[in-house]
């Protein structure tokens, strides 16, 4: 495998939005793979209502067959063994082990590259990846003085100099926004609307009235 990129979240839901992401980083930056991984135990934000295997299902219903896209389930598995939250670093250092000197790419939109200084061994994330940021029109980048300081010298020219070494840079990338958010869908589901054309539909018709229950009790507006 030549290159490998990381798309991890909570996905309650995932939708259209998330796939489409998913897609543009793989054209964009050349990548053998895409790895979606829904995360079990978020370090920093109240754990879902969905259960992980429940969000997991719909991640692998909304991807589907689309080439170069999968659903990994390494953090729902690892959350089945411990009880520990789930940390990008292990899943990082799980995937570089995996993958030898291949680039590595930790995708990331600006409202996690934002707090990424709050996150668990966040300075050794770099020597295990490069990290991508992508701009989202709706959380203007706005990283800390402490992140800023530590970012300065590492900032790769292109993506094609991040095929050169397996991590250590980072690049800021705009891709074309969908103003879809899992807080809109949540509202949506709230107040008995439709989300069709926001969600897959093989994940749509899975939904169970205990899903929609557990979705529109998810207040936090991270969990896009």
């Amino acid at each position: 495998m030549k290159s490998l990129g990381v798309f991890g979240g909570t996905f309650a839901p995932i939708h259209s939005g998330h796939l489409r992401l998913a897609i543009e980083l793989k054209e964009r930056l050349q990548l053998e793979r895409v790895h979606i991984i829904p995360n079990a135990r978020p370090p920093h934000r109240a754990i879902p209502e969905v259960p992980p295997q429940r969000r997991l299902e719909w991640a692998r219903l909304a991807v589907g067959d689309e080439p170069g896209l999968f659903v990994d389930d390494r953090e729902v598995r690892r959350a089945l063994s411990r009880s520990e939250p789930s940390y990008t670093y292990d899943t990082l250092v799980e995937l570089r082990h995996e993958l030898g000197d291949a680039p590595l790419y930790l995708l990331l939109g600006d409202d996690a590259a934002n707090n990424l200084h709050t996150w668990h061994q966040w300075r050794e994330l770099f020597d295990l990846a490069h990290l991508i940021f992508v701009e989202r029109p709706f959380e203007p980048p706005a990283p800390p003085a402490e992140l800023n300081a530590f970012l300065r010298g590492r900032k790769a020219q292109s993506a094609e100099a991040l095929r050169a070494q397996p991590g250590g840079l980072w690049l800021p990338l705009s891709v074309p926004p969908l103003a879809i958010s899992s807080t809109r869908i949540r509202r949506l589901l709230k107040a008995g609307r439709s989300i069709r054309g926001l969600v897959p539909d093989a994940v749509i018709h899975s939904l169970t009235p205990q899903d929609v229950l557990a979705l529109t009790h998810d207040e936090d507006p991270a969990y896009d």
